[in-house]
């Protein structure tokens, strides 16, 4: 034992020496090892301290209050709700019945002797330095004792007067706005003014202000109403505080009367799973886990981190067999003193373990250094405060150790090769004849079968994702352990190829042993790059195979369905003023109650209907009294014939973006110019005072079409539930159905706001549709969304541009990525060529060669092994991007047959999955980087050696 550590202790020491005079190599090695425990580590500990523990959680949620109280607006019935008070549904089962709704007194719910705090949230759009904003204002009393922990006080102190708010951080970077300025609402002048600055520890990115208890959102909403527009809503919860806090019975009690609580007694001591009702009733148990989805997870993980382990020992093997080739006399010194091969390989090794724990100190001081100095970049990123900054240490150690893991298996291999060679070898530097291993070639075909079999299997038959993962792995081992082999048959090609290149060939397949580790390297590399960016590639030919234009190319429309169109003229001018606009086409909508009133209605608000004739609507969707799908009474075959045969069932003109209820919009014929109808006898109908329909389904059999006004939402409601027609005036407009089935992007019907007014309806403003002279530029639509931004108003803007692929710059970073990796495995494996052929150069030298050569030699060393690495990375990573193709054709496939069984709606088009090859990256990968690595590792390259005396023989 004393023995055996003394050799190690000495081995560790002639190691450290060695790769602190080879500082150049033993850094690059390091920094491989050392980045990827970095990221690690680093990812590790933000999150970690990104979790919050159950008392921060506590603390942020509802301060320093023993529970929130929260209205679940069932109507006062019990109801069952989670430990955390996130999720509720009413104890009893409403299959055949209404669904309870409406609000209960919360107050009543309150243990007596109890301090209570009202929490109110409403929104406003607030004057700003640069317009209006839309913001969250929230009225809760900051300084009492009970909501500390709730807002995190930055700069200055909370209201204390009605007419004082605090803003949150973001809001005043967003507004253009600082402490001691004022602001106010829209429709409502009331100044305001800031006194502090504050941020909500959860989400560091919300738009809120803060004041006192009934100070803002009652007068607000009166000021909202009397301008006839109807008040925003607002959600109230109540902090509560009371001696020996809500246990889970006091919880479930307080659940009887409607009323949703979260405990900080629950939370910090939740119950067992068998405890909570809720957990009970049907969907709504909770979600585990099975134990093959967490084994799969599992050994998704240890591939991944297995092939990234790989990668690296390949990359860094090179360089410590460089490393022990150029010991290689003080290693033949060794054993020429007494030295056994144990001793030898024990040196090599020693190599591997000292850069394996430097990288891990180095990769972990880092990872902590960085992640306390980044701290609010990455808080700011995620969008929240860490709750402390917490180390992990066994989980940092084992990272660690992977570093050394790592280190120690990439110099396996050079140990054993530096211990097989003879005492007199390495002492004349003599390399010797080295047979490559007969059996890791078929062990290799082996597994390269076996995994392309695992892989086709689970996208032809199981259709699991995770053996064509598995199998594509086991695949790429096999071409990795057959590369010695496969370097041998790239040999047979140099005898069609000039001196220069025919040399460096020759030379990588007589030394396979350097060669193959890099070959390997840079396979992997570029079978990973290959297989996502063939993913990719056939992802985005079936996307754009499948895209559906919104509007006509170059048309922009732009939408406001808030407070009754108010900044809709605004909107158009802006489009107007910023877009290069060659017809301009203004539209409106159909308005039921007060004038302000939004299209999704509201108090005092109703709403209309495009009116169905039962004949013209689907069986499969028409509605049953009572309730219940109309599709259950039809068999498969029969759901399958209606969705391909019955015009009422298949998709109509009404498919595209959404517009208004019912797809009708008020406008005139400059929005048919637009939209691309060119149909006289359209454009005629519409000025002669008919309503044109898109939609044969919306015309009845007498020519018309009907438009309901519901004035009465709650019988409205009602009469939904019971599967009945709402009540309502029906008003019938002479139609006229437009021909040929035209695209309409979405317009089901059009009428002239003179035909709207003849029929006794309301109108207000919705938009507008402009078609443009050319694609608007960048700075035009920046400029335009300035504009918007100054409205304050939620404004749905777009613009059609046709498809547009989001991927390539991804593909570029992979293919970039890629070429880095073989640049570097390729040059580590031209620096380990040169060491072996110094002896060759300088004989060349003295015997008349010119300088170039060694220059030309060392490119085409590093070329030759790219371009093998390049080639058989870019064979295999196709099997993965096709198996994975294949699942999904599958899939889709499966769920298209389904959707015309279930008469589900969508689209009656067999699915098409396409495998695109992206030749573009390829060529990339198979000219530009193997060339690019060739000339680099020219120019890098010395013409002239060191001059030296010939070694003796």
């Amino acid at each position: 034992m004393k023995t055996w550590l003394h050799s190690w202790r000495a081995a560790i020491r002639i190691a450290r020496r060695d790769a602190w005079r080879s500082k150049g190599r033993s850094a690059l090695v390091l920094a491989m090892i050392a980045l990827p425990i970095l990221g690690v580590s680093g990812l590790d500990l933000t999150y970690r301290s990104s979790e919050l523990s159950p008392a921060e959680r506590v603390e942020r949620t509802i301060g320093a209050a023993d529970a929130r109280f929260r209205d679940a607006q069932v109507g006062g019935v019990p109801i069952y709700q989670d430990p955390t008070g996130e999720m509720h549904t009413p104890a009893k089962d409403y299959e055949n019945e209404p669904w309870p709704s409406g609000p209960t007194d919360v107050t009543k719910t309150v243990p007596a002797g109890s301090t209570v705090l009202t929490d109110t949230i409403g929104s406003a759009k607030l004057t700003t330095a640069h317009g209006l904003l839309m913001t969250e204002v929230r009225e809760l009393k900051a300084s009492d004792p009970i909501a500390r922990g709730i807002l995190t006080l930055l700069d200055g102190r909370f209201p204390e007067k009605n007419d004082e708010v605090v803003a949150t951080s973001h809001f005043l970077e967003t507004s253009g706005l600082s402490v001691g300025s004022t602001l106010s609402a829209r429709n409502f002048d009331r100044p305001y003014r800031i006194v502090g600055s504050y941020e909500l520890p959860d989400t560091l990115s919300t738009d809120q202000v803060n004041t006192l208890p009934g100070a803002f959102l009652a007068p607000y909403a009166k000021a909202v109403e009397k301008a006839g527009l109807p008040a925003p809503d607002v959600s109230v919860s109540y902090l509560v505080r009371k001696p020996g806090g809500f246990t889970w019975n006091t919880v479930k009690e307080i659940n009887t009367k409607g009323v949703a609580v979260v405990s900080r007694a629950v939370l910090l001591d939740p119950p067992a799973a068998s405890e909570v009702p809720l957990n009970q009733k049907d969907g709504w148990g909770g979600y585990e886990s099975s134990a093959g989805a967490d084994a799969a997870e599992l050994a998704s993980l240890a591939t991944v981190v297995g092939l990234a382990m790989l990668e690296i020992c390949l990359l860094a093997g090179p360089a410590f067999a460089v490393g022990a080739r150029r010991s290689r006399r003080q290693l033949g010194l060794v054993g020429a003193n007494g030295g056994a091969r144990s001793h030898i390989r024990a040196i090599v090794l020693s190599g591997g373990l000292v850069i394996g724990v430097a990288a891990a100190v180095t990769g972990t001081v880092l990872a902590l250094i960085l992640t306390l100095l980044l701290q609010p970049v990455l808080e700011d990123t995620m969008g929240q405060r860490f709750g402390s900054f917490d180390v992990r240490p066994v989980e940092l150690l084992g990272i660690a150790l992977l570093a050394v893991l790592t280190g120690l298996l990439a110099a396996v291999v050079p140990a054993v090769t530096a211990s097989r060679q003879t005492v007199l070898a390495s002492l004349t530097g003599r390399r010797g004849i080295r047979r490559s291993s007969r059996v890791l070639p078929l062990i290799g075909l082996a597994a390269l079968l076996v995994g392309g079999a695992v892989a086709l299997f689970g996208s032809m038959v199981s259709q699991q994702v995770t053996l064509v993962a598995a199998g594509s792995a086991l695949a790429e081992l096999g071409v990795v352990a057959m590369t010695p082999a496969l370097v041998g048959l790239f040999g047979r090609t140099g005898r069609w190829l000039p001196l220069s290149p025919r040399l460096a060939l020759r030379d990588a397949v007589r030394n396979r042993g350097r060669t193959a580790p890099a070959v390997a390297a840079v396979l992997a590399a570029v079978a990973g790059t290959v297989a996502v960016s063939t993913y990719m590639a056939s992802r985005e030919a079936q996307t754009r195979a499948e895209y559906e234009a919104t509007l006509p190319y170059g048309v922009a429309s732009a939408f406001v369905q808030e407070e009754g169109g108010r900044d809709v003229p605004a909107v158009r001018d802006a489009i107007q003023r910023n877009f290069p606009v060659d017809v301009r086409a203004d539209v409106g909508r159909v308005s039921v109650g007060k004038p302000g009133c939004p299209s999704w209605g509201g108090a005092g608000c109703g709403r209309y209907e495009v009116v169905m004739p039962p004949a013209n609507e689907c069986p499969m969707y028409a509605t049953v009294p009572g309730g219940g799908d109309p599709a259950d009474k039809y068999t498969p075959a029969e759901r399958r014939k209606m969705m391909t045969e019955d015009w009422r069932c298949k998709d109509s003109a009404s498919s595209g973006m959404y517009v208004s209820d019912g797809g009708l919009v008020v406008g005139d014929a400059k929005l048919l110019q637009v939209l691309g109808v060119d149909d006289p006898a359209t454009v005629k109908a519409l000025a002669d005072g008919r309503i044109v329909s898109f939609n044969r389904a919306l015309v009845e059999k007498d020519g018309t079409v009907g438009i309901k006004q519901i004035t009465d939402i709650a019988a409205a409601d009602k009469a939904s539930e019971q599967g009945r027609p709402a009540p309502g005036k029906v008003s019938a407009l002479p139609a006229y159905l437009v021909p040929g089935g035209k695209k309409s992007y979405g317009v089901q019907a059009l009428m002239t706001p003179a035909t709207a007014k003849a029929a006794g309806l309301s109108t207000v403003p919705l938009g507008v549709y402009v078609s443009t002279d050319r694609m608007p530029d960048s700075e035009q639509r920046q400029k335009l969304d300035s504009d918007l931004a100054k409205l304050g108003s939620n404004v749905e803007l777009h613009l059609e541009e046709g498809f547009v692929n989001d991927n390539g710059i991804i593909l570029l970073s992979l293919a970039i990525f890629a070429g880095l990796v073989t640049i570097g495995a390729a040059g580590i494996a031209t620096g380990l060529a040169q060491a072996d052929a110094e002896a060759d150069l300088k004989t060349l030298a003295a015997v008349g060669a010119p300088p170039r050569v060694r220059r030309t030699l060392s490119g085409f060393q590093c070329g030759v092994v790219a371009a093998m690495g390049v080639l058989l990375g870019s064979a295999a990573g196709l099997l993965p991007a096709v198996g994975l193709r294949l699942t999904e054709e599958r899939d889709q496939l499966r769920y298209y047959e389904q959707s015309l069984a279930e008469g589900w709606s969508g689209e009656l088009t067999p699915p098409d999955v396409p495998i695109v090859i992206p030749w573009e990256t390829l060529a990339g990968l198979l000219v530009a980087v193997p060339l690019g690595a060739a000339l680099l590792a020219a120019l890098v390259t010395r013409s002239r050696g060191a001059l030296a005396r010939r070694a003796a023989t």
